[in-house]
């Protein structure tokens, strides 16, 4: 009886992965054996709404690609295209609701990198986004965010996890990839060759 009661933990992981490098795999593995997460999800999104109404640069079928070969070595990661579905936005409180819905013996975990803190509170419905899956934050563990709303504070600051952060971003990746720069270093190969053999940037 006593194994029904033990939830599977699951990360949620969302973002346009536009590419997906090395910076995303490496806070997502370190979150996973911090926390002793069973599994994570990598959820692409349509588009993100902290990003305007501009669409990423690659292609859905190109952006969930790319991350199945990101992660096919790794048996706790799982690529799920419920935002790549749907139209419009990727409003990651609505996703976390239907996968909740659909796996209610999962306990689910939102994970963010450092990054995203500052733009937290324009999330939709974000408070009870941080109720329903609470945030395990990785980053190089700043003592507070002191622009964020105490009650959010609070619940980013029980999910702190210092990790050495990556200095690098999908969006100067691109830039660098548009100039022919080598990004080896920063993109997994078998993305890298995904990326030249379709000329994605």
């Amino acid at each position: 009886m006593e194994n029904h009661l033990v939830r599977r933990k699951v990360g949620f992981f969302g973002g346009t992965f536009d590419p997906i490098h090395f910076g995303h795999l490496n806070l997502a593995l370190q979150i996973l054996e911090i926390h002793k997460l069973d599994q994570i999800f990598f959820s692409p999104a349509n588009f993100s709404p902290e990003k305007g109404e501009s669409p990423p640069t690659a292609p859905k079928k190109a952006r969930k690609e790319m991350v199945e070969l990101a992660i096919e070595e790794i048996p706790e990661f799982t690529v799920i295209d419920i935002e790549l579905e749907r139209e419009g936005p990727s409003y990651t409180i609505d996703t976390i609701k239907l996968l909740q819905k659909q796996m209610p013996e999962v306990e689910f975990y939102l994970i963010l990198g450092e990054d995203i803190l500052k733009g937290l509170p324009r999330w939709k419905d974000v408070e009870k986004l941080l109720e329903m899956a609470p945030p395990l934050v990785g980053g190089r563990h700043k003592a507070n965010s002191p622009d964020l709303p105490e009650l959010i504070q609070k619940k980013i600051h029980k999910g702190r996890t210092p990790i050495p952060s990556m200095e690098i971003s999908s969006t100067e990746l691109r830039t660098l990839l548009h100039q022919k720069k080598y990004c080896g270093q920063w993109i997994p190969a078998k993305v890298l060759d995904y990326i030249h053999k379709h000329k994605l940037y």
